[in-house]
This record gives structure tokens, C-alpha cells and sequence, in this order.
């Protein structure tokens, strides 16, 4: 027999091998066959059931199984795949029915929207709306984790549904790539039940909470940055206020800090991020107890967490008030960006700041012609900015602590000629500027564009951050 075996010809045992493996191959192939057809049909229905803008999609249920009883509308795939929260007694299948036929709309795929948008389209969320207008950043990977390396120079709404589809295939996905405007807020919003704010900027919450407050959204809001978070639900329940309730004069533009200038530790807006998802499940299934009228304030670098109570909300909001100016009339022509005193986000790209005259200022390329003994580079970026990445030669004497006389001490103690200022993108550089022109160095100049600037046109091996 060894020597039959030997010449390639099969034995018996070999016969049944191989009649096995044919079976299991074909069983394979019939499971992979109805697993596709159990997924159409699951995206079928979603789409035309749960998913219809404009619809209260909680309303529709399915045709009850001859195993449903109570009518939730689930299948068996549906029960199997989210049946660890289904089994909670506080959620069960109502709970599920009513988020897998619910819609969310999230504003913005960065820090915060990230780990929200997994955990809603893991929860089973029917309809998931992603509004971002920008790509994904290098920079964006230590916290915005529903992209990838290879989503760098993709556009985060289509980043952030090729998660979601990978993750959960049967949800649907609309992408708003434009941003959400004044123009076309209340189109948006009145396609979903609840919308999320992950935005970055003042003008953009205000523009979400009115639209809110008009369309009769709830809405959970959430904002970090460098180890401290806050989370709220604002328009939810009778007397909950919106965010112009709290906030009717907007804060000065100086202490609206974002991530690319304060910075964050990932960790911070991926818990509050957490936390805004799990509020609109508690809405959607309409179990729990809304963080409505209070506010979640977190200290992650100390483990400190605070629940502050808010006031309801305000007779005399221009939003939500009894006499509201910001109507479903007015809302598309309101100037947020001269509200709040900030440039709008949909500016592609903000000017610096013009504080001196240009005669004053030299670009990068100027700079290098001026580097000598008798040159005197000030960079006044702070000491933890300054140790990423420096100029050969410069001195660092940060903005915070500027002393012009002193800066003025020391170019004439070592018998400079010149003195030029730097920063990271060329706006405290001015300011540190017009301190030395008021004491009399008025041959000082700074560089237009900073550090960032050096880094694009002179020395491309120094990092940008």
C-alpha cells in the first residue's frame, strides 16, 4: 500500500478526506450565502424604514416574528449581534428596537466625534449623519481614533464611515462634507432625532444649539481640551435650557482655546466622546436619566469629576424664550462669526493677525540673510514649545514673561545690530514687537509666519505641530 500511496493514488481514507472537506466547503458556502442575504435585507429595510429623512423613524417597527411576542421588530441576526445590551433589563429589546430605528447626527469627526460614532454604530444606531469639513492630519491620530494612518489627506466624514461600515455594515451613513452653515443647518438637523456636537469653535455651537432650539432636537454637547472635559444634554424636556441660555454673551475670543494651539491629551475628549454616546442611547431608548440641567466637569489629570446643576432655561433667550428672535425664519441670516468675535470655521484658511506694519516684518528667506554674530533672534514661544524645535542660536524668553527692557539690555550688552522676533505662526511675535518698538528698538522686526513658516520654506526637517 506505501507504494501506491507513493505513485499518487488516493486510499480509501483519502477518498472520504477529501468527500469531507467537499461538504464542509459547500457549508461554508451556503452560511456565507445566507449571512449576505440576511445583511440585504437588514440594509433593505433600514433604509426604507429607519432611515427616511425627516422621519420619526421610531414609529416604524417590522412584522413581529412568530418569536416576537411583544412586537419589537428585531430579527434573529439583530437579537444575536446585540444581544450582551439587550439583555440588560434596564434596555432590552424595546430599548434596541427603538436605537436600531433612531438617527443621530454628529457634528464633527475629530476628538470627541470619534469615539462616539463607534460606540453608536456598534449600539446598532439605524441612521448615523457625519458633518466635517476637513481631512485627516497626522496630528489628528492620537486622539481621533476612528481614523487610521492610511486615512491621512481623506476627508474625515468618509474616514469615519469607512469605520462604521467595517464595524457595523447594516448601518446607513449619510456624509455632509460642506459643514453645517446657517444656511443649511435646519435642512440637516430636521432629518435626525437627536445631534451630538463635537465641534471645536463658538460660532458653531451657537449655530447647533438655535438650530436645536428651532427643529425641537435634543442635543448633547460635549468640549475638551488638554486634560479637562464637560458634557450636558441642552433642548431636552420641557424646561431644559439650550447653550444661549447659559451663555447669551459670547466669551471673549481669547479664552476659545482649540486643540492645535492649547493641545490635549488623547485620553480626555475620547472619554467625554464616550460618555456624549451613551447620553443618546439613554435618549433613544428612553431609558436613564438625561444629564438635562446639569453639567458633567472633568479634571482627568487629578481624577476629579464634579456634576454641576444648571438653571432651566431662560424666558428671555433669543433662542428658546417665549419670544424668540432666532426663528426658523431667521436662523440662516444670523452673522455668528461677528456674534461671537471669531472667524468663521469655514474659512479655509484664517489670515494672521496684522498688528504692525510690514515694513516691520520680513519672511522666513529674510531671516536667513540676516543669521550672523550681530543678529539677534528672540523666540518667544513658550520654554515646552520651544524644546520641540528651535533656530540654531535663538533665545528663547517666552510671551508669557516678556520684559522688553530686558530683551533691549541684552541686544545692547552684546552689541547686536539687528534684532529679529519669532513665534510659531507669527502673531505673538508681533505683539512682542510693538513692546520693543514703545522702548525704542525700533530696528526690530518679526518673521511672518514664525516657526511653521522655517519649517515649510527653509529647514523641512523640523517638524510642524
Amino acid at each position: 500500500m506505501s507504494e501506491i500511496k507513493a505513485s499518487g493514488y488516493p486510499n480509501e481514507d483519502e477518498n472520504v478526506s477529501k468527500e469531507t472537506q467537499a461538504t464542509n466547503q459547500q457549508s461554508l458556502e451556503e452560511e456565507i450565502h445566507n449571512l449576505r442575504e440576511r445583511l440585504h435585507t437588514l440594509q433593505v429595510r433600514l433604509q426604507e424604514e429607519g432611515g427616511r429623512p425627516g422621519k420619526n423613524s421610531h414609529e416604524t417597527q417590522t412584522p413581529a416574528k412568530d418569536w416576537d411576542s411583544v412586537g419589537h421588530g428585531l430579527d434573529k441576526y439583530m437579537v444575536e449581534r446585540y444581544s450582551r445590551q439587550i439583555i440588560l433589563p434596564s434596555f432590552g429589546v424595546k430599548g434596541q428596537s427603538k436605537v436600531s430605528n433612531g438617527s443621530v447626527l454628529v457634528i464633527g469627526a475629530g476628538g470627541l466625534g470619534s469615539p462616539a460614532l463607534l460606540y453608536l454604530s456598534a449600539a446598532g444606531v439605524g441612521k448615523i449623519g457625519i458633518v466635517d469639513r476637513d481631512c485627516v492630519e497626522l496630528s489628528n491620530m492620537h486622539r481621533q481614533v476612528i481614523h487610521t494612518e492610511r486615512s491621512v489627506g481623506i476627508h474625515k466624514t468618509k474616514s469615519a464611515k469607512q469605520a462604521i461600515m467595517q464595524l457595523n455594515s447594516s448601518i446607513q451613513v449619510e456624509e455632509y462634507t460642506e459643514g453645517f452653515t446657517p444656511e443649511n443647518a435646519l435642512e440637516i438637523v430636521d432629518s435626525y432625532d437627536v445631534v451630538l456636537d463635537a465641534s471645536d469653535n463658538a460660532p458653531t455651537r451657537y449655530l447647533i444649539s438655535d438650530a436645536c432650539c428651532v427643529a425641537k432636537k435634543p442635543l448633547v454637547s460635549g468640549a475638551a481640551i488638554g486634560t479637562d472635559g464637560q458634557l450636558t444634554v441642552y433642548c431636552h424636556g420641557d424646561d431644559g435650557p439650550c447653550y444661549r441660555c447659559l451663555y447669551p454673551t459670547p466669551p471673549p475670543a481669547t479664552s476659545c482655546a482649540r486643540c492645535s494651539d492649547a493641545g490635549v491629551l488623547g485620553p480626555a475628549p475620547g472619554i467625554i466622546g464616550t460618555m456624549q454616546s451613551m447620553e443618546v442611547l439613554k435618549i433613544l431608548s428612553g431609558i436613564g436619566e438625561v444629564f438635562s440641567k446639569k453639567m458633567l466637569v472633568m479634571d482627568a489629570l487629578y481624577s476629579r469629576y464634579m456634576v454641576v446643576k444648571l438653571r432651566p432655561r431662560s424666558e428671555t433667550c433669543a433662542s428658546c424664550g417665549k419670544t424668540p428672535e432666532i426663528t426658523r425664519d431667521t436662523l440662516s441670516s444670523f452673522d455668528y462669526c461677528s456674534f461671537t468675535g471669531q472667524a468663521s470655521p469655514s474659512d479655509a484658511a484664517t489670515p494672521g493677525l496684522r498688528l504692525v506694519d510690514d515694513k516691520h516684518r520680513i519672511t522666513v528667506e529674510d531671516l536667513v540673510q540676516r543669521m550672523n554674530p550681530k543678529h539677534l533672534l528672540v523666540d518667544v514661544r513658550p520654554n515646552h514649545h520651544f524644546d520641540i524645535c528651535s533656530i540654531p542660536g535663538s533665545i528663547n524668553t517666552p510671551m508669557t514673561s516678556f520684559d522688553a527692557s530686558l530683551v533691549k539690555n541684552m541686544f545692547e550688552e552684546g552689541s547686536y545690530e539687528e534684532i529679529s522676533v519669532i513665534c510659531r505662526r507669527g502673531n505673538q511675535s508681533q505683539r512682542a514687537l510693538l513692546e520693543l518698538h514703545t522702548i525704542g528698538l525700533d530696528n526690530a522686526v518679526d518673521v511672518i509666519g514664525g516657526m511653521q513658516a522655517w519649517s515649510a520654506h527653509i529647514d523641512d526637517d523640523c517638524p510642524i505641530y
